[in-house]
């Protein structure tokens, strides 16, 4: 016996020669081969399934070598072997079917052969049941691909035969219809062609009762596996379908497809073929198949379900996934109803969201509406016609498709659920009516939350890994990523306008600021693909302007230098493409440039350009920049403004590496552009506005600086636009007595704070100070005046000039106006009392409140009369005046300026105080004063009137003007209109520097006064000693002479007087008596001042307070007298503090003073001792 490893086939090598001869041989070989191949037959009967496979598998390869002879073995096999057992024959018949599907041509009469031998053993009964009929079945499928005209006109003529099909045919036409494989399309064309007259042939057995039974019977049988639905069965749906198409009986048709939905629900196959089967009726019997689907969702147990009635179990399982079964339905009358459908899509959308609310909701329901959603709108779309027709449900399908997607699982990736959304939107996107904005946010919102919010690919994998049949994790995210490229691209080719870019990207804004690199990584490549969509296409209109290209440029500069390489290396990519598309927008149809040529390219992200990368120098370290460069010399006013506010709001960004960037893209556009730039009080606005909004202090700073830069080019643009913004007159709470406002123990708010912040800013650069400050002083001096007809209290002037006065205050504080603030200081004094002055005439004074008046928790807020005290008092502390400053407080002058009939002896107290200590811009103030003096506005020469009359008794005043130039000033003010110009000219005239008699003479009179001091009545007393306060000041450049110790004498002994009055007024003018002697006669006088501390001393704990405020100014003139050390400190200790350790701080200055002129007598006297020896 041979062994089946050394069988082979022998060639034919014939020759014309040796005809006979070579017969022989070829019949003898042909012989042989035969009988191996018989041999290899009956093997396959063996038990051995490995050496039947390979028993097979030879077969398959002899026949490719001879056809004819394998064929006809088998053949004969089949005819010699009647008793072969079912499963030698089922063996038989799948290497036939093979030997049959793999051959390259068969002969006719081998093909005829074979259909008969397939026909005859389709129909018989085995033990192997409907695995030996398919087997046979198959055979007869085979021979399509060589006899489909033979094969089909046979299943034909045994298909039409009156007797219902056997399922061995059954099954045949079911793999007709599913396997694509077998026939050709034009095959294919001709097979549904045939189907069509098939059905139309069987109407008539349709109406047989025994005939539809067993139809019903067949498509209600269940299947061998639930896995999968039969092919007969799937064909039976399709057949029935056919039928009731072809029907021309109404009734029937309802009465057929009613009795079709009352079966079974239950299994997925069975709802898709009554879907189908439905759908292939409703192609010509359109109102019949919606009428019985209607009736049936209304009525019946899916009423029940739908409103959530309890079944019994039995009825559960059978009804349970009816409303799956309807979904399905309406989705392929859809499909099958072609251009019919357009009159009903709205009815269909309208019953399909209506089950999709109302059902028990599970993957099923689920399913079921995606892919009748896919089949309406893929109908839809198949049709031109669509256009024409608007679809009111559209908005309704799209609300149940985001509810889909809401409860996609957001932590795992198993289902193509997500694509399958976002296309049928993608697909709805393009009917009309469009989507509204609201609705269009919507469905971006939540695609982009389902999608960008996935874990990496990496943790999806690891969700799926233990699955039984785990999908490709890296295929479907892909794809889900491409659906949303194509919802993007859907929506833009929709509205191919440059606002619809903006609309599409400025949703993504939140997921480039992203904190999880991931996420800003999906959305950048969005937007990448989005652009070089439309770069490409050039979709959009050119005819309008890119209005928001600005913000768009914002948005994706500062992503341009993520940490992530891959993400930035994305972004540059799609700035690229925005760049083209904004030069061709713009009407330059050249090639635009390549703004970043080098896009990285590895194995995880590919650049998607179609054009290989050109060699060119690194991507510039400071990406965004170039990218700033680049848009901004192309950009309008409005565009220019829209990316500074989106720059600043990226400014807000929670990550630091935004934050730095957008400071950078900040930085260049002032800096580059702000010279050109024009309409800088918008810009200036939209940076107010966003300084006040960003919390954090790196941001602030980067605004800051922006600031700053612009206002190198556009001071005074900027002045007047924050004025708008200036500190409020509430800036603070607090009063302006105890410790003064300007010693910022107060919290400012934090509008405050960024206020000051932004000044002080705009003037961190010397010159810029300066100017600024220049122009706050003449914005403070544009007064409108209260007579004007068209004079209001919303005058921008005015309000302008209160804004002004409030900046002025608070920038005196800042050490960037340090030195403009000195500079500037005589402007500023007389500005500023001048601003008090007109306060007072547009009647602001807020009525003086009692503290006790007060509750605990409400304090006074300060009006504009107190913030204009206010910057006056912090001019004289901050810019080192001190002691001018200590003078006022110390005697209460700051009351002065509470009321209008006071304040031109408080004015007159300022410039005393400057005159007394000495003051460095006495002269300034002089010279702006006699400037001011011929202004127009007569509140200017008031003032100047007033501080150039207290003027005279400074020495600064004869240095600088001789005595003819001053009296032509007074005489000047004598001709004023204003009665009080000319009264303060008149008290001017009476100064004792144009007599030097009269200082003698008023000095002789001074013994005379003293004894008015002991006169009997207090009022007569204390007039006296008023005058002789006069009379000293008269003399405050020549002194009183010797009289000044006799004064004193009397003056002490008043100290302790039991009337309050006298005791005050004795006090207060010792203290000018020490003033007066100031510099002369300091040994006279000094005795007395020795002998008047302590009594002072105790006086700070009188009873009577205006007692204690003389002693406290007495006592600090005492100080000054004797040139103590600490004198600030002692100021502030006498001015604000109390309690027991201001009282110890005095009495330790007192021993110490009172130790050193000890030390200072023993010494002169040891030198005096010395003297006197040699």
């Amino acid at each position: 016996m041979v062994k089946p490893t050394g069988i082979f086939l022998k060639k034919n090598k014939s020759t014309q020669a040796a005809l006979f001869p070579q017969t022989y041989k070829i019949f003898m070989e042909e012989a042989y081969n035969a009988g191996i191949c018989f041999k290899l037959l009956r093997e396959l009967g063996g038990s051995d399934v490995p050496r039947v496979k390979i028993v097979s598998k030879k077969l398959s390869n002899m026949a490719k070598l001879e056809q004819g002879m394998v064929l006809e073995t088998i053949h004969d096999f089949f005819g010699d072997n009647t008793e072969l057992a079912a499963k030698h024959k089922y063996r038989i018949f799948q290497v036939l079917e093979n030997i049959i599907f793999e051959a390259t041509q068969i002969q006719d009469d081998w093909g005829e052969r074979f259909l008969l031998l397939a026909l005859d053993n389709m129909t018989v009964e085995t033990e192997l049941e409907d695995i030996y009929q398919d087997a046979a079945s198959n055979v007869l499928l085979a021979m399509c691909k060589h006899s489909w005209t033979l094969v089909a006109s046979k299943i034909e003529e045994d298909f039409l035969t009156g007797i219902f099909p056997h399922r061995s045919l059954l099954y045949v036409m079911g793999v007709l219809c599913t396997n694509d494989q077998l026939l050709t399309p034009t095959q294919r064309a001709l097979w549904q062609e045939q189907l069509i007259q098939m059905g139309t042939r069987s109407v008539q057995f349709l109406a047989e009762d025994e005939w539809a039974k067993a139809l019903m019977y067949a498509i209600t049988k269940p299947d061998r596996t639930y896995l999968e639905q039969s092919p007969e069965k799937t064909f039976l749906f399709i057949y029935f379908g056919m039928i009731l198409r072809a029907a021309n009986n109404s009734a029937m048709v309802r009465k057929h497809l009613k009795l079709l939905l009352e079966t079974s629900h239950h299994f997925a196959k069975q709802r898709e073929g009554i879907a189908l089967t439905i759908g292939l009726t409703a192609e010509r019997h359109l109102d019949d198949a919606w009428a019985v689907l209607d009736q049936f969702g209304r009525t019946g147990h899916l009423k029940k379900t739908l409103n959530n009635y309890s079944l019994k179990e039995e009825e559960d399982t059978k009804w349970k996934w009816a409303s799956s079964t309807i979904l399905l339905s309406y989705g392929q009358m859809a499909a099958k109803a072609k251009e019919n459908i357009f009159p009903w899509v709205d009815n269909i959308s309208s019953r399909m969201v209506f089950f999709f609310r109302n059902s028990n909701w599970d993957d099923t329901l689920k399913q079921s509406f995606l892919e009748a959603t896919l089949m309406l709108v893929g109908a839809i779309s198949r049709n031109e016609g669509a256009h024409s027709y608007e679809f009111t449900q559209v908005p309704e399908l799209v609300d149940c498709l985001m509810v889909l997607m809401k409860k996609e699982p957001q932590d795992t990736l198993c289902t193509t659920t997500r694509q399958q959304v976002m296309r049928i939107v993608s697909g709805l996107c393009k009917l009309r009516p469009h989507l509204d904005s609201k609705r269009k946010s919507k469905v971006l919102f939540t695609c982009f939350q389902s999608v960008y919010k996935l874990p990496l690919v990496e943790a999806l994998e690891k969700h799926t890994c233990l699955l039984a049949d785990p999908p490709d994790i890296q295929k479907l995210y892909m794809d889900t990523m491409n659906a949303l490229d194509e919802l993007l691209q859907s929506l833009i080719s929709e509205n191919p306008k440059s606002e619809e870019l903006h609309y599409l990207l400025g949703h993504m804004y939140t997921w480039l600021s992203s904190e999880k690199v991931h996420e800003r990584q999906r959305a950048v490549r969005s937007c990448m693909v989005l652009l070089k969509f439309l770069a490409q296409n050039a979709c959009l209109d050119p005819s309008e302007e890119f209005g928001r290209i600005g913000h768009i440029v914002g948005m994706l500069g500062m992503v341009c230098q993520d940490p992530d390489k891959d993400t930035q290396q994305l972004m540059l990519e799609a700035v690229t493409y925005l760049h083209q598309i904004f030069l061709y927008q713009k009407g330059d149809r050249v090639e635009a440039p390549v703004l970043f040529r080098n896009f990285q390219e590895n194995e995880e992200i590919q650049s998607l350009s179609d054009q290989e990368p050109i060699p060119m120098p690194e991507t510039p370290l400071n990406a965004s920049s170039h990218i700033i460069k680049a848009f901004v010399k192309h950009f309008s006013l409005p565009q220019m403004k829209d990316l500074i506010c989106t720059v600043l709001d990226c400014l807000k960004s929670t990550l630091d590496f935004q934050i730095e960037t957008a400071g950078e893209m900040l930085t260049v556009i002032l800096e580059d552009f702000g010279p050109r730039m024009d309409s800088v009080s918008d810009v200036a606005r939209i940076l107010y506005g966003q300084l006040t909004a960003i919390e954090t202090v790196v941001a602030k700073k980067k605004v800051l600086k922006g600031i700053s830069l612009l206002s190198r080019f556009h001071t005074q643009e900027l002045v007047e636009a924050f004025l708008e913004y200036s500190l409020p007159l509430e800036r603070y709470n607090g009063g302006t007595s105890g410790i003064p406002a300007f010693s910022r123990a107060v919290e400012l708010t934090k509008f405050a704070c960024d206020a000051i912040n932004l000044w002080r800013a705009m003037g961190s650069e010397k010159m810029i100070a300066a100017r600024i400050l220049h122009l706050l002083l003449n914005k403070l001096q544009e007064r409108p005046t209260p007579g004007d007809n068209n004079w209001t209290k919303d005058n921008i002037n005015y309000l302008d000039s209160l804004a002004a006065m409030n900046t002025l205050y608070e920038i005196q504080f800042s050490r960037e106006y340090k030195e403009a603030v000195q500079n500037w200081y005589p402007q500023l004094l007389l500005g500023l009392l001048t601003q008090l002055h007109y306060i007072f005439e547009l009647s602001l004074l807020e009525p003086t409140k009692e503290k006790n008046e007060k509750s605990e928790e409400e304090e006074e807020m300060p009006s504009p009369r107190s913030t204009s005290l206010d910057s006056v008092k912090s001019l004289l502390y901050t810019s080192g005046h001190w002691k001018d400053f200590a003078h006022l407080e110390l005697q209460g002058a700051w009351d002065l300026f509470s009321n209008f009939n006071t304040y031109h002896q408080g004015v007159t107290l300022i410039a005393r105080a400057m005159v007394q200590n000495s003051c460095s811009q006495v002269k300034g103030v002089l010279f702006q004063a006699i400037s001011n003096m011929d202004t127009k506005p007569e509140r200017d020469k008031k003032v100047a009137s007033l501080i150039f009359t207290e003027f005279l008794n400074s020495p600064v005043m004869l240095e600088e003007f001789p005595k003819q130039a001053i009296l032509s000033y007074l005489h000047q003010g004598l001709a004023d209109p204003n009665p009080s110009i000319r009264v303060i000219s008149l008290q001017g005239l009476k100064n004792v520097i144009f007599d030097t008699e009269k200082g003698n003479l008023l000095r002789s009179q001074l013994p005379a006064f003293l004894e008015g001091f002991y006169h009997n009545n207090e009022q007569v007393v204390m007039r006296v000693m008023s005058t002789v306060s006069d009379v000293l000041y008269c003399l405050s450049q020549q002194g009183a002479g010797l009289h000044c110790q006799e004064i004193a004498l009397n003056l002490r002994s008043f100290f302790d007087d039991e009337r309050n009055k006298i005791r005050a007024s004795a006090i207060n003018l010792f203290g000018d008596l020490v003033t007066t002697m100031a510099g002369k006669d300091y040994y006279t006088l000094k005795p007395h001042v020795h002998q008047a501390l302590v009594p002072l001393l105790m006086h700070l704990k009188d009873k009577c307070p205006q007692v204690v405020m003389k002693t406290k100014f007495t006592f600090y003139r005492c100080a000054v007298f004797l040139n103590w050390k600490l004198r600030h400190t002692l100021f502030c200790t006498l001015a604000w503090e109390e309690g027991l350790s201001a009282r110890h701080f005095l009495w330790s200055c007192l021993i110490i003073f009172y130790e050193y002129e000890r030390a200072e007598i023993q010494l002169i006297h040891e030198l005096s001792g010395r003297w006197v020896l040699e």
